[in-house]
């Protein structure tokens, strides 16, 4: 796996340097001190993963990732130090396309192991994606006359931070449907990131807890690295089933439990996202009868997920993420 590294700390560089050093199939392809230099080297020299500091002089990693997403599609991880003091900074570099975030692994000391090992971790995680990302490769939505409260089911992945935020403050505050999200998120941001849609939306945002009831004009986002899904009718839960999928939580697995248990009328969206998550679990939802919607690729932050979804015939409706909300409104029924 070919590594760039995008940090103007010699010390940290080092400490990155050492920590790869551990592994055989990773090289550092390059080493960007700042996050023009960083765009660059990824135009001429496209890495597998980038491993991109925050803080920065002159292009700071969160335009560096805007600009990256655009001009040279690559995986992202932030890595930069103390990641807890800078969760708003990560949540706007994840709504730019980065797919996860973890600190800057120590040269010495008693927890230098342990953050090295971290930084493995996700590192392989997001290889895994990249992977199955380039890897190779239906029945019309009928109306439902279910009175129960009908659910949104949303899923989303790379650049999903900013297209909910977008999504959900598109939406009235009287918005009569549940709403649950699927975003692919380390366990550490997902409360974080449930405050800051909540700031966006006028819509309550939370984390989802296990025996959860979906209620409408609620927002709940799934909140651990084990996969969300109803265990019963209208009663959320966590299963670690399927463990050996690097996406996690799995917006299949959810989609796949709306299709099997959920007692009312349904909607499904796939936004941005790497991979192909969501992709099958939305087409199992259109073959079951509910409406199915996909973001179109002018407004992804990386095109994959809807991409997929498109190639399935999962989606009934390929919209603009500016229109999404409005479509969601009209399909409930708020007219």
């Amino acid at each position: 796996m070919k590594i760039g590294i995008v940090n103007d700390l010699p010390l940290a560089v080092e400490a990155l340097r050492r920590a790869l050093a551990a592994r055989h199939d990773y090289e550092v392809l390059w080493v960007a001190q700042d996050g023009q230099q960083a765009v660059d080297f990824c135009t001429a020299q496209r890495p597998d993963i980038v491993l991109m500091d925050l803080v920065m002089p002159n292009v700071d990693g969160i335009e560096a990732t805007r600009r990256i997403m655009a001009k040279a599609p690559c995986a992202i991880l932030i890595v930069t130090v103390d990641v807890g003091a800078n969760a708003w900074r990560v949540y706007e570099a994840m709504g730019a396309g980065a797919l996860d975030a973890v600190d800057t692994p120590s040269l010495s000391g008693p927890d230098a192991n342990k953050s090295i090992a971290t930084l493995i971790a996700k590192i392989d995680r997001i290889a895994a994606l990249v992977t199955e990302r380039n890897a190779p490769g239906a029945a019309a939505p009928r109306s439902a006359t279910n009175r129960d409260t009908p659910l949104v089911a949303i899923g989303a992945s790379a650049g999903g931070p900013a297209a909910l935020a977008t999504l959900l403050a598109g939406l009235p505050k009287d918005f009569p449907a549940a709403i649950v999200i699927v975003q692919h998120v380390d366990a550490a941001f997902a409360a974080g990131m449930a405050d800051w849609l909540n700031q966006q939306s006028a819509l309550p945002v939370r984390i989802a807890s296990e025996d959860d009831r979906p209620q409408a004009g609620v927002v709940l986002l799934a909140a651990t690295d084990d996969h969300l899904h109803l265990k019963l009718p209208n009663v959320l839960g966590y299963t670690n089933v399927p463990a050996e999928t690097p996406y996690r939580p799995s917006v299949d697995v959810f989609f796949h439990s709306v299709v099997a248990r959920w007692p009312a009328r349904a909607i499904g969206v796939l936004l941005t996202g790497m991979g192909r998550d969501g992709a099958i679990g939305l087409k199992a939802m259109r073959t079951k009868g509910y409406h199915t919607i996909a973001q179109d690729e002018a407004t992804c932050a990386v095109y994959g997920m809807p991409k997929a979804a498109a190639a399935l015939d999962a989606a009934a409706a390929i919209l603009p993420l500016p229109r999404i909300a409005a479509a969601l409104a009209t399909a409930i029924g708020t007219r």
